[in-house]
Order: C-alpha cells, then structure tokens, then sequence
C-alpha cells in the first residue's frame, strides 16, 4: 500500500499481518493513532435486556495501530445511502 494512505471512516480496507493473517472490513472510527476496522455485524439477540436498547446490532471492531497503516490494502468507500440499505438487514 502507498504509505501517504490514510484510512477514512467508510473505506473498505484489507489488512494483510502477514503471518498472523488476513482481516478485512470498514473503517468504522478514525483518529490519528488508530482506526477502528469493523470486521463483523450481527443483531443483537431479542431478551429482556435488550428490548428498550437504542444501538440494535453487535459490532466486532478490530484495532490497528498507524504504524501498521502500510499495511492495509484500500479496496473501496461507501456513502450513506449504501451504509443504510446494510443495516436494514443486508449485511
């Protein structure tokens, strides 16, 4: 990857750590010392403690550090109206 890429809320990135393998998703946070990559999406489960929740999904979120940003492979980006259509359920 060109080491000028910054990563930006929305971007669909690959991550490729070598040996310890590959994650891939989008960036669901920015800051300059890490991002936040959101690797997986699922509902939250339907039980008493979860009926009155605002937030309806459960969000794997993986860390990655600026130092590892040549790392990371810029695939595409997505506006909101494409953030919108995944959460009604296409995830």
């Amino acid at each position: 990857m060109d080491e000028s890429y910054v990563p930006k809320v929305d971007d669909y990135v690959i991550w490729d750590k070598g040996e310890f393998g590959i994650d891939e998703g989008w960036v669901y946070f920015y800051s300059d010392e890490y991002i936040t990559i959101e690797t997986g999406v699922k509902p939250k489960p339907k039980c008493r403690y979860t009926v009155n929740e605002r937030h309806k999904f459960i969000h794997t979120l993986l860390l990655c550090h600026w130092r590892h940003w040549h790392e990371l492979k810029y695939v595409k980006s997505r506006g909101c109206k494409q953030l919108e259509l995944n959460l009604g359920g296409d995830v």
